[in-house]
């Protein structure tokens, strides 16, 4: 009986190791692995499937934000604003889903869809003008996406309890989950402390924060779509373990990009946060679940070239955009219920009245008289 406890840890670590050997098949080159050929399409096809769930879910998410500028406050009695919010829950139930079949590092990049989705409904639908950084932002964009599906890891991984938990205490994670909190808490003491309140600050913060959120997302839907399929992992303490780690990380997450939100336009928060957002994304997918493990190193650098220009898309496409939609910077008072224009708000520069209320001569002969009458 002794023998037999001595042995229960390394046979549990062994079944680990010859699962991981079972999920993970990588790319080997011979006939028939070019990217058009029918072999590439039967190895990936839960990928394409994870790829085109992410997709259709940015695009819902893309259509929601359209909506809802639409109506910028939160009209809870609004039907078109409820449906606004009920499209971002799907888009987002959309993008969950994708992280349980596909690797991080092809679902994450591809938030690029919901911005060039959004410029496209813009034009459409909202009559914005369509100008050339838009069009060659949207090229770029798809040309990167193009890239990171084509040369994303090869890699099939069923995400069991056993899995997470055996990524979980390994030395890498140890390593990089120490080494996040310690730069961590150096951001957050000169936020709170010293009032930095840099954009780089703030959405610094937001990565840190987003690279547990999709390590814990892909665990918990990698261990429900398991059990869907009858294998149940809810049993686990890691599962739930997970799930409270990307609860807290989401609500973290949201509170410091609101703040970033609160400071700087959208236009600026948008494709820095993308860009911060995927780079944290794919460190974390690497490192946790070892996703470019075994890959060469002409497909790792054809993968973050389509990064790069997936990144310079987004920002061209965002770039000055709300600027063509400032207001006037006076207030036409001849549009308020009640009040009656009586004069230009801005009178001639070179006029005598410059500089002064409108019958202003008049206002101030009549408080003289009624002075001089006391």
């Amino acid at each position: 009986m002794a023998a037999q406890a001595g042995t229960a840890p390394e046979d549990d670590t062994s079944a680990v190791l010859d699962e991981l050997s079972r999920n993970f098949t990588y790319w080997a080159p011979g006939p028939g692995n070019g990217s058009l050929s029918s072999a590439w399409y039967r190895r990936n096809q839960i990928h394409l499937f994870g790829v085109l769930l992410a997709i259709l879910g940015n695009l819902v998410i893309s259509i929601s934000l359209n909506i809802q500028k639409e109506h910028p406050k939160p009209y809870f009695k609004s039907v078109l604003w409820l449906s606004g919010v009920l499209l971002t829950a799907v888009g987002e139930t959309g993008n969950f889903a994708a992280y349980g079949v596909a690797p991080i590092t092809l679902i994450a990049p591809l938030g690029c869809m919901s911005v060039t989705g959004s410029a496209i409904i813009s034009v459409i639908f909202l009559k914005e003008n369509l100008r050339a950084s838009d069009l060659l932002g949207m090229t770029l964009a798809f040309a990167g996406t193009y890239l990171l599906v084509n040369f994303a890891p090869n890699i099939t991984q069923a995400i069991s309890a056993r899995t997470v938990q055996y990524y979980f205490v390994g030395w890498q994670f140890l390593v990089y989950v120490i080494l996040e909190i310690l730069v961590f808490c150096i951001l957050l003491y000169f936020h709170k402390r010293k009032g930095m309140k840099h954009i780089v600050v703030l959405l610094t913060l937001v990565a840190l924060l987003a690279s547990l959120t999709v390590i814990s997302v892909k665990a918990v839907s990698g261990m429900i779509t398991l059990s869907v399929t009858g294998k149940m992992q809810l049993t686990y303490a890691i599962f739930y373990i997970m799930l409270v780690i990307m609860i807290a990380s989401c609500v973290f997450q949201v509170k410091f990009l609101n703040q970033a939100t609160e400071l700087y336009t959208m236009t600026t928060v948008v494709p820095v946060n993308h860009v911060f957002f995927t780079t944290s994304a794919i460190i974390a997918g690497i490192i946790f679940y070892q996703e470019f493990l075994g890959a060469a190193f002409l497909t790792v650098f054809i993968y973050l070239f389509g990064c790069f220009l997936s990144f310079l898309g987004v920002f061209l496409v965002t770039r000055n955009r709300e600027k063509e939609h400032l207001q006037q910077s006076f207030v036409d008072f001849g549009n308020i219920p009640g009040k009656q224009m009586l004069d230009k708000v801005q009178p001639d520069s070179n006029g005598l009245s410059y500089g002064t209320l409108p019958d202003g001569g008049d206002s101030t002969r009549g408080q003289c008289g009624e002075k001089k009458e006391s």
